[in-house]
């Protein structure tokens, strides 16, 4: 509590130093800084392409309604964070960004595993092929069907949108939570070229560049960005002294913009990125050897370790020394292309726009399972190549009338390739089988490895439109429909691939070793499944009481298609999933003062979900071997409140707030998955009225931005702080006391340098100043084993732009 309390306190120290540093000159906000410039209705960059004319004061321009408008005149509750924003503090990902907005989680123990998380809601985890994330993925209106192929480097970015609660009417597929909508800058016909190169501690380095201008004048225009990062590792591997955990990360992006008519743009999109990182491992975070009634867990982590004679080569008690002691290869190495083609038609009355965009994902990981050195786990990991169509076309009225309409069609194709490997060592039976017949047990476990096909198939139908009858100038109605057909199948086939032969053994004994090989990995094959339509859509009444302020009313219906459960199953466990239907209530305000120097808008919300889809990790017995599968929770509840700030007194200083309560809780889940200090009571417990897994249920978000002018020159002096806080949270989605995340907040701050209108900037950095201690995620054993993910510690920098 001290710890937070100067966290507040400097934080709060900063921003009245800005304050009473300010010069009186009024300007626009830096949430609200120029977006693309307003064009077609259906929300393409082509003025922007054109023209770098700049917004009036005030303005932010979205096209979350797949049209461009201002954001205040949006009835949704949408953040937006400009591509300024982004590049004056520093971050380069999606997980920083959604640092900024307070209701929006992501969590990533590696690129497959990521997921996303608004208002409590979309998914508990990605660890299943075969579940979808309740938050849709956008880039450039591109629909990304895994969210893991956006763990990449964010690069020369306009904006990005964060649409919260249900979005299926426009955005259609698995928005039930929300959507994440990303716009990359275009090219321009006006030349321009910028770069970066930023460079900070345990080898951080990172450098970035763009270019556009005309091929040919007013025909062609072309845009490219570049980007390479890397860090060392934050952790240490005590078995061969190696940093584990780094990144390293290139992207490539070029694009062309076509205007051969006066009224048709074709914008057409390339992009690469790769990444090959010596990761994942986690720290150790404690041991428990009591269950919670205070009866002794048998074969507790403590107890495996002195029978194995093995001894930890670091405190255990102290996870943020980050050592860890791993001897199984570990990677996280992956590619992401994809290419796509956008063409809009001016109609005069309606633009027709058509998104064409085909897509790969290719995931390459190594896992050591076990936590330690010992030749137990040697092999684990699932590789994914995924491959995805997408094609959309929209009719969307042009300018303002009586009745504004989008309509469209859309398609979609995805297929995943997975491979399983998991490869057990001659240390597995001594650790996880101490009664059974040692000889016998090493046998059956040295070197078996057992490899599963899982492959996934998804065809999506849809047909949408939306109308906004402008019933006067202060009042609007807003309605609209979507329907989605969907085709899914699967293979699961897991099967033994190498191992010791059991052929020399007696009838009894092979039965008993094979018996302990199928305990863990049994030979498995089946083919499956499924068809299902859903009618969504939404109706919204939005009124102007008066100028700059609005109140809207919003009734949303959602729905995530029924999904496969491919994998080993427990028994009694379908491999299909029910489809996730969803009932969300939200009124809000929009509002701006003081000649827009005030922004101030809220919501209140209630999201009611029939048969969540969420991913359940279970563990073999009292093994270092688990099991993965989908299942249907019978009822989640998330409601809560919303409220952003931004206060902009004059042109040299700009405050912001963002803050977010949200109860999102289990509703009739009687039979979850106990707890593992809890598991000698029963396998399963009643979660009804827990709070989700990963949702914390208050966050805010505290920033003050300081420009002081130096001279005639353009030249001026800037500075940041921001400090981003989130109450305790469950990690496992079990309930349990050891993976509970503790309160904590971080502060981060920039000051730097504009020189020559801001040709030149240099600037001075600092992520996590007060070198915070704190875990992203924590993971409990039944064997007692606590392992978690420290987060970042301070690390502090320099970063230098020009632009010409």
């Amino acid at each position: 509590m001290k710890t937070h309390a100067r966290s507040i306190a400097l934080l709060l120290a900063s921003v009245a130093d800005a304050t009473l540093s300010a010069s009186p000159v009024f300007a626009q906000s830096e949430a609200a800084a120029p977006a693309s410039a307003a064009g077609s209705a259906d929300g393409s960059d082509t003025s922007q392409a054109k023209t770098d004319a700049p917004q009036d004061e005030g303005e932010v321009i979205v096209t979350a309604r797949r049209r461009q408008e201002r954001a205040q005149d949006v009835p949704i509750a949408i953040s937006v964070v400009s591509g300024a924003t982004i590049e004056r503090t520093g971050r380069t990902n999606l997980l920083q960004i959604a640092e900024l907005t307070p209701s929006l989680a992501i969590r990533s123990n590696n690129a497959r595993n990521t997921f996303a998380n608004i208002r409590g809601l979309g998914s508990n985890s990605d660890q299943n092929d075969g579940l979808e994330v309740g938050v849709g993925f956008y880039v450039d209106d591109v629909y990304y069907g895994r969210i893991g192929a956006a763990q990449f480097d964010l690069i020369d970015l306009d904006r990005v949108e964060v649409l919260r609660g249900p979005q299926g009417t426009l955005f259609g597929k698995n928005t039930t939570a929300g959507a994440i909508n990303i716009t990359t800058r275009a090219p321009s016909f006006q030349p321009e070229a910028r770069a970066e190169i930023s460079l900070g501690e345990r080898g951080y380095h990172q450098a970035r560049a763009s270019a556009s201008g005309p091929l040919i004048d007013g025909l062609a225009a072309f845009r490219i960005t570049v980007s390479d990062t890397h860090s060392d590792g934050l952790l240490r591997n005590a078995f061969n002294g190696r940093k584990i955990n780094n990144y390293d990360a290139s992207t490539v992006r070029a694009q062309l913009l076509l205007t051969p008519a006066p009224d048709l743009t074709v914008r057409l999109i390339g992009d690469y990125s790769r990444q090959a990182a010596y990761s994942r491992a986690s720290s150790i975070a404690g041991v428990f050897t009591r269950y919670e009634n205070g009866a002794a867990i048998s074969n507790n982590f403590n107890d495996r370790v002195a029978r194995a004679g093995y001894k930890l080569p670091y405190d255990p008690a102290d996870p943020f020394a980050r050592v860890v002691d791993v001897n199984a290869d570990v990677q996280a190495n992956m590619k992401g292309y994809g290419v796509s083609g956008k063409l809009d038609w001016n109609l005069g009355s309606a633009t027709l726009t058509s998104v064409s965009a085909y897509r790969w994902w290719d995931w390459y990981p190594l896992n050591d399972q076990d936590n330690t050195s010992l030749s137990i786990n040697i092999r684990g990991g699932t590789t994914n190549r995924q491959r995805q169509f997408s094609q959309e076309i929209r009719l969307g009225s042009n300018g303002s009338n009586t009745i504004d309409y989008t309509i469209g069609a859309y398609y979609f194709w995805q297929v995943i390739h997975a491979l399983g490997q998991y490869q057990l060592g001659p240390a597995y039976a001594l650790w996880n089988n101490p009664t059974a017949n040692r000889a016998l047990a090493n046998l059956a476990f040295t070197g078996f490895e057992s490899d599963s096909t899982i492959e996934p198939r998804t065809k999506s139908y849809a047909a949408f439109g939306q109308a906004t009858w402008n019933v006067s100038k202060r009042l609007a109605l807003t309605s609209g429909l979507r329907f989605t057909h969907e085709d899914k199948s699967g293979l699961f086939d897991q099967r033994t691939v190498t191992g010791n032969s059991l052929d020399g053994l007696s009838t009894a004994e092979r039965a008993t070793a094979q018996a302990l090989r199928d305990g863990v990995y049994p030979q498995v094959r089946y083919v499956v499944d499924t068809s299902s339509d859903a009618l969504t859509g939404q109706v919204t009444a939005g009124y102007h009481p008066i100028e700059d302020v609005l109140l809207y009313a919003t009734y949303s219906r959602g729905s995530k298609s029924g999904g496969l459960s491919l994998g080993s199953l427990p028994t009694g466990v379908s491999p299909v999933v029910k489809p996730e239907t969803v009932n969300a209530y939200e009124v809000g305000l929009k509002s701006q003062f003081l000649r827009r120097r005030v922004s101030l808008n809220a919501a209140a919300f209630q999201t009611d979900v029939k048969n969540y889809q969420a991913a359940i990790t279970e563990y073999i017995g009292n093994t270092t071997s688990f099991r993965r599968y989908i299942s249907n929770i019978p009822g989640v509840r998330s409601r809560g409140v919303e409220a952003d700030l931004i206060v902009t007194p004059s042109r040299a200083l700009n405050l912001t707030a963002s803050a977010a309560y949200v109860d999102a809780v289990y509703q009739g889940y009687t039979n979850a998955q106990n707890a593992p200090e809890r598991r000698n009571l029963g396998e399963v417990q009643d979660l009804s009225g827990v709070q989700l897994a990963n949702a914390p249920k208050f966050t805010y978000t505290l920033a003050a931005d300081l420009t002081e002018p130096l001279g005639v020159n353009g030249d001026e002096i800037y500075g940041r702080v921001d400090f981003n806080h989130r109450s305790s949270y469950d990690t496992s989605g079990l309930n349990s006391a050891y993976t509970l995340i503790r309160p904590y907040g971080v502060i981060n701050a920039r000051i730097g340098f504009r020189l020559q209108d801001s040709r030149f900037d240099l600037s001075f950095w600092a992520r996590n100043l007060t070198d915070k201690q704190y875990f992203t995620a924590l993971s409990a054993a039944n064997n007692g084993l606590v392992t978690g993910n420290v987060g970042d510690p301070r690390t502090i920098g320099a970063t230098f732009r020009t632009i010409f």
